[in-house]
């Protein structure tokens, strides 16, 4: 009975998101209490129990995901992701763009959310277009690529890094892990898709009075080296520090210091000043504008705040109600791998409703009981679960109309593009997880 009621939660979820339009905080709070009262428990001890979930979810990860938005506003107003763009593209040439533009786009990638870098990106793409004369397919298709993995697969980005908080892995080992499999899947569909015969035929043009951010001028861009040491700080200090947890010996007191600023929200706290220093005040700009800025970044991510925080919710609920002890019970008796489990709950989700971050929450929350004793490394059980949630964009997603409006697509050609490499990169993430785990990880 106590799996029919979450099945039933489940597809009560769904209906409200996908035929409903509901709210997605508003529905998982709705379920979580449903959910709860159906199992059976007190009427107040439910509450409680979606409070201590909102509590225990959040934690760390709103000063990650708050902290890793201000990051992300400061390299695209400073003009420092824009420098790293046209760097890459000089240093490569442009018979190598295509490259050009997905290492671009991994870099400001790790840092800034989907939507946010791809906004960013936009007008490098546009101007790369006007001056090359390639197609706007051509150009911009491998930044989209890259962006969509680094978003599925990498702390601190939301979806990742919930699930790191949900079933208690480590941030900087999940990352480590994340690259080892990112990068390599980065490169072969890039590489795929530069050869697949009617991508090339798919026509499109820059959008007619598309509104885009500014181009700065050479002279108003920081240089390319403090850009990069920018963007990429926040990810060396939390390498440094879990690099040097697998060979020096914790006790010792210097290491103390390395976990510190290694942890992922103090990393992006240093970041965020170091960034908020050398990319504003050092040229020129006041601090109060620095500080508005970085005040105006955080409202983009409250509602993934919220959706993360009722996901929580619905978790803690499956855990009071004993709902998490029969799910594990079933789980554990089923002859299949716990990351391909994972995985295909977290895919199915996404084909259903659309939003990442809702599916990598709802999975989590399903998944997390059995993460004591599924005898697979936590990290990957992150990554499996992850990856799931980035599986086949389409019309039901936020990014996917974003992602055709920009680069003015119809709808089919929107989904012969963006919905079949993110089925590709699903896919893949899965089996990069799997062999990993084969290899001892």
């Amino acid at each position: 009975m106590s799996l029919f009621i979450v099945a039933l939660g489940v597809i009560t979820l769904l209906i409200m998101l996908v035929y409903l339009k509901f709210d997605a905080f508003i529905s998982l709070i709705i379920v979580s209490l449903g959910v709860g009262i159906l199992e059976g428990m007190d009427l107040s001890k439910v509450t409680v129990s979606i409070y201590n979930g909102i509590g225990g979810q959040l934690k760390s990860l709103i000063l990650i995901i708050a902290f890793g938005a201000m990051l992300g506003r400061m390299l695209s107003d400073s003009g420092a992701a824009q420098q790293i763009s046209m760097t890459m593209i000089n240093k490569l040439g442009m018979s190598h763009l295509q490259w050009a533009m997905m290492i671009t786009a991994f870099i400001i990638g790790v840092t800034m959310f989907f939507e946010a870098a791809l906004i960013v990106m936009i007008p490098i793409i546009y101007t790369m277009v006007i001056d090359t004369k390639k197609s706007l397919m051509y150009v911009g298709l491998p930044a989209v690529i890259a962006l969509s993995i680094t978003h599925g697969f990498l702390p601190p980005h939301p979806g990742p890094t919930a699930v790191c908080d949900a079933y208690g892995a480590l941030v900087g080992k999940t990352l480590l892990y994340g690259l080892i499999l990112a990068l390599p899947i980065s490169f072969f569909i890039t590489w795929l898709f530069k050869r697949l015969p009617y991508v090339k035929r798919i026509q499109c043009t820059i959008p007619e009075g598309m509104t885009t951010p500014k181009i700065f001028k050479d002279e108003e861009m920081p240089s390319f080296s403090v850009s990069l040491l920018c963007a990429l700080l926040p990810i060396l200090l939390i390498a440094i520090a879990t690099v040097l947890d697998m060979f020096i010996p914790k006790s010792l007191p210097i290491m103390k210091v390395v976990n510190f600023f290694g942890g992922a929200p103090i990393a992006l706290l240093c970041s965020v000043l170091f960034a908020s220093f050398m990319l504003g005040i050092r040229r020129g700009r006041t601090t109060e504008d620095v500080v508005k800025n970085l005040k105006d970044s955080v409202k983009s991510v409250a509602m993934i705040i919220l959706i993360i925080a009722a996901g929580g919710a619905f978790k803690q609920v499956l855990v009071d109600s004993g709902v998490a002890i029969t799910v594990r019970d079933m789980v554990l008796g089923l002859n299949v791998s716990p990351l391909i489990l994972a995985w295909a709950i977290a895919a199915a989700l996404r084909l259903a409703v659309g939003s990442a971050t809702v599916s990598v929450m709802t999975a989590a929350g399903l998944i997390a009981p059995i993460i004591p004793d599924c005898g697979v490394s936590v990290e990957l059980m992150v990554l499996a679960t992850s990856c799931g949630s980035a599986f086949t964009s389409h019309v039901n997603d936020a990014g996917f109309w974003l992602y055709k409006e920009y680069y003015n697509l119809s709808v089919i050609d929107a989904m012969k593009t963006r919905s079949v490499y993110t089925t590709i990169l699903g896919f893949m993430g899965l089996g990069g997880c799997l062999l990993l785990n084969a290899i001892g990880l």
